[in-house]
């Protein structure tokens, strides 16, 4: 499959409203050895252990929602729905024997929404998200290497034509996840191709 995308330069700020997705690290120092949990008891003191995953039971519990709308794969309309949500033209292509798809751009850059791993083209379980541009042929391999190393949540390679391509996959499998945050792998995927574009034109 296909997409020949439309490359429109933008200075919006690319790490707006979104997770931080430069893979960066936090100075962690991986020479040092683990502490098992029955250390960790005796460094923290058993009492003060349980103290601290009562705790994180009881916030992890007091900040999920209590009626969360879970949403999967299973019906593209609504996944359609969250992306005109984010104020972005969606459209639906479903062909006979095909696995559908939706159709959208923000910015001037095209990307797909695919659906996959599906049963007889229905009740699908994931979702894909892909762009890549027809106008920028032959980028060195070790740009998409640079790109792999130091970026989180979305992959680049050159395809089979020559196009530097991303894609970003979501498991939304079994019950699904909470609408929110599909529409935050939105938000995501937005920067993420942003900065992908800025990362392939660069002067």
């Amino acid at each position: 499959m296909k997409f020949d995308m439309v490359v429109i330069k933008s200075t919006k700020d690319a790490g707006t409203g979104t997770y931080h997705h430069d893979n960066t690290p936090f100075g962690v120092d991986f020479s040092g050895t683990h502490l098992p949990v029955s250390g960790l008891g005796e460094a923290m003191g058993s009492n003060s252990l349980r103290a601290v995953l009562a705790m994180g039971a009881a916030l992890a519990f007091s900040a999920a929602p209590a009626h969360a709308e879970l949403v999967n794969a299973k019906n593209p309309a609504t996944i359609k729905a969250i992306l005109e949500s984010q104020g972005w033209p969606a459209t639906l292509v479903s062909k006979p024997g095909e696995d559908p798809y939706l159709e959208s751009n923000r910015n001037g850059l095209k990307f797909v929404v695919l659906f996959m791993n599906c049963t007889e083209n229905k009740n699908c379980k994931t979702l894909q998200y892909y762009m890549g541009f027809s106008d920028a042929k032959n980028v060195a391999l070790d740009r998409f290497n640079e790109w792999n190393r130091t970026k989180r949540f979305a992959r680049a390679y050159r395809d089979e034509e020559g196009d530097p391509v991303l894609e970003m996959d979501v498991d939304v499998d079994f019950a699904g996840i909470p609408r929110e945050n599909v529409g935050e792998t939105f938000n995501t995927w937005a920067s993420l191709m942003d900065s992908f574009r800025e990362f392939i034109f660069e002067k």
